[in-house]
């Protein structure tokens, strides 16, 4: 490999893990509610109870849905480098302010509104880092990225063990405002914006120097002569049911993310365990979501993501079966574990698997689409548990709940037809590539 190529590889990674640091507190702001959870439920005079938790939970999730769909479009039309930028002051700015909410009322109106600036943020990361990552390696270098929201994840859980009992929950909502000081800067100064979104513009100078730069391949000339972007691409024959699945798919798998993340401390609590092994459940799941999303990104690499995304999803359900006996401490530390691949990690591969299935000028539309839908899910999952907490069933209720979506997402994702013609395959990524290039 020459110099050149080196210093281009070293730039692309420079973007990836940029697009890293902002999903780190990207998972942060949103897992932090689950950590913070039981202190909100005994917080003085605000008579929180579990319905209305799990209401607030999903009020993030319900602004991240209109953020994904609307910045899916927009990154297309404006550009990834400007949503990402105005994303992360955004919700930087909500959080202090949710930081500081009086009652839980306007935490849950702030929460929705940090959820905007969150889904914003999420289409032009993961458009980013396929379109900067080594040709070859997109999947795993999107799965690297990515884990940044379970590292976010692993990140509340310590805090929480270390804050929550002697200070309450309003810090841990403060150090979500990080981003405006550590990431800003660093996005500013060495963010580019999408080549492949110029190329689409007619920006084509700009496209071939930042190519140049940063070892590219762009698709060709005639990528400016082929039809304006946008999501009506994505339901012309061809894409419709690919769409379709897509979206269903990530409704499953947001739904288990979400569901768990907030819910799983106050699950165990109901099972027996008392406030810091049951957080430790929630350090272990996004632990074992880094892991496990690393290594099936790998498989999903040279096998496709198909039937690595399948897999995942089943495992999943086996793992949600595990947990809802009442099984050893280690036994349930593995299920949990492993459930974070199938949880976490699913979303993950899904995502991958659909930013290599759509041409580059679609990507970030596609992705923002599949993500908003999927934020039905993520909203239905803290109802859900919330539901079911205020109904009175066992807690083993929870797992049986969540292991359905699991089943559902495995055969959505097996239903996926392979990309149209002139796409990017969905099966070989590195056909997938050489297609696009």
């Amino acid at each position: 490999m020459s110099q050149a190529t080196n210093a281009a590889t070293r730039s692309g990674l420079t973007v990836v893990a940029l697009c890293f640091l902002t999903i780190v507190f990207d998972g942060y702001d949103l897992i932090v509610y689950g950590s913070a959870l039981p202190s909100l439920l005994a917080e003085p005079g605000w008579h929180l109870g579990t319905a209305e938790a799990g209401a607030i939970g999903s009020y993030a999730l319900a602004g991240m849905l209109i953020g994904a769909l609307g910045a899916g479009a927009l990154t297309d039309a404006l550009g990834r480098r400007r949503i990402m930028l105005t994303g992360i002051t955004w919700f930087s700015a909500l959080m202090i302010l949710c930081a500081l909410a009086p009652n839980p009322q306007l935490l849950g109106l702030l929460r929705f509104l940090a959820g905007v600036g969150l889904g914003g943020v999420v289409p032009s990361a993961i458009a980013l880092t396929v379109e900067y990552a080594p040709r070859g390696r997109r999947q795993l270098y999107n799965a690297l990225m990515f884990a940044g929201y379970s590292v976010g994840g692993v990140l509340a859980a310590v805090l929480a063990l270390a804050l929550l009992t002697g200070h309450g929950w309003r810090p841990l909502f403060a150090i979500g405002a990080a981003p405006v000081l550590v990431v800003l800067p660093l996005a500013w100064r060495f963010l580019p914006e999408s080549a492949g979104h110029l190329l689409a513009r007619g920006r084509t100078e700009q496209a071939r120097r930042l190519a140049a730069r940063y070892g590219l391949d762009l698709p060709g000339e005639r990528a400016g002569r082929t039809a304006a972007p946008g999501p009506r691409q994505l339901f012309r024959r061809g894409n419709l049911r690919a769409t379709v699945l897509f979206g269903a798919a990530s409704f499953c798998g947001l739904l288990l993310v979400y569901g768990l993340n907030t819910w799983l401390p106050q699950i165990m609590r109901q099972a027996g365990y008392p406030l810091g092994s049951a957080l430790t459940f929630l350090l272990v799941l996004n632990i074992g979501a880094i892991a496990g999303t690393v290594a099936a990104s790998l498989l999903a690499d040279r096998f496709g993501p198909k039937p690595v995304t399948v897999g995942a999803f089943v495992l999943a359900a086996g793992c949600l079966l595990v947990l809802s006996q009442r099984a050893g401490t280690g036994l349930l530390l593995v299920a949990v574990a492993v459930a974070g691949l199938g949880s976490v990690g699913t979303q993950i591969l899904v995502n991958g698997y659909v930013a290599v299935h759509y041409p580059a000028r679609i990507r970030a539309t596609a992705l923002g689409w599949t993500l908003g839908v999927g934020r039905a899910g993520a909203i239905l999952g803290p109802l859900l548990a919330g539901w079911i907490f205020a109904a009175g069933f066992g807690f083993a209720w929870n797992f049986y709940a969540f292991a359905i979506p699991a089943l559902a997402g495995a055969l959505l994702t097996a239903l996926v037809p392979r990309a149209a013609a002139g796409a990017a395959s969905a099966q070989t990524v590195h056909d997938t590539m050489v297609k696009e290039s």
